[in-house]
């Protein structure tokens, strides 16, 4: 009789684990997927590195604004203010969170880092004599480019670097270095288009 009693605690529990088992996860999507709402709309279109954008309300959009000055020990200084904008650490998922991720810079549009905060030296040899585009351009921690109307979240600042004089000392030597410019290229979202400037 313990044996019959045995059996059919044993075949409850299994008929428990398959009738659980089979409820989780109907709807097609593993744990860790994605993120439990979606963040905005991934579009067609891409940056010129071939990511995809992640279109957002203009409402409570990230933004981003640029300044690159003449560093006081050679380089150039990068200063960029974010808004409705968190850094992730390194290591972050690699999932889209509304208002988080990295910025990646870029010099004449070539890819020159990927910045967890807002601060960041610019070696020379990456801005020779002459006049060159320093982009910083918000991203999703999933690799897509948050974007506001169809365009990427960026702003641009233009820097002309030229040779300094002979007997200039080296701070006064930056400063003629340098004439730095933020122009807003991005979409409606970045802190300079918000602000009025342009």
């Amino acid at each position: 009789m313990s044996w019959t009693r045995r059996s059919r605690a044993a075949l409850a529990v299994c008929v428990l684990l398959l009738a659980g088992s089979a409820g989780c996860g109907t709807d097609g999507s593993r744990e860790g997927d994605a993120s439990p709402t979606p963040v905005g709309e991934v579009l067609e279109d891409r940056d010129q590195e071939g990511r995809p954008l992640r279109e957002v309300g203009q409402e409570g959009a990230p933004g981003v604004g640029i300044e690159v000055q003449p560093g006081t020990s050679g380089g150039w200084d990068v200063r960029l203010t974010v808004r409705n904008f968190r850094f992730s650490p390194a290591g972050a998922a690699a999932r889209a969170v509304a208002g988080r991720g990295l910025v990646r810079l870029y010099v004449d549009d070539r890819p020159v880092a990927r910045l967890r905060a807002p601060a960041y030296r610019l070696d020379t040899r990456l801005v020779p004599r002459g006049t060159h585009r320093v982009t910083a351009r918000l991203c999703a921690d999933d690799g897509t480019v948050w974007a506001v109307d169809g365009k990427p979240v960026e702003s641009t600042a233009d820097v002309t670097a030229s040779e300094s004089g002979r007997g200039a000392t080296p701070e006064a030597a930056s400063r003629r270095k340098a004439r730095t410019q933020g122009t807003d290229s991005g979409g409606r979202g970045s802190p300079d288009r918000a602000r009025g400037a342009s």
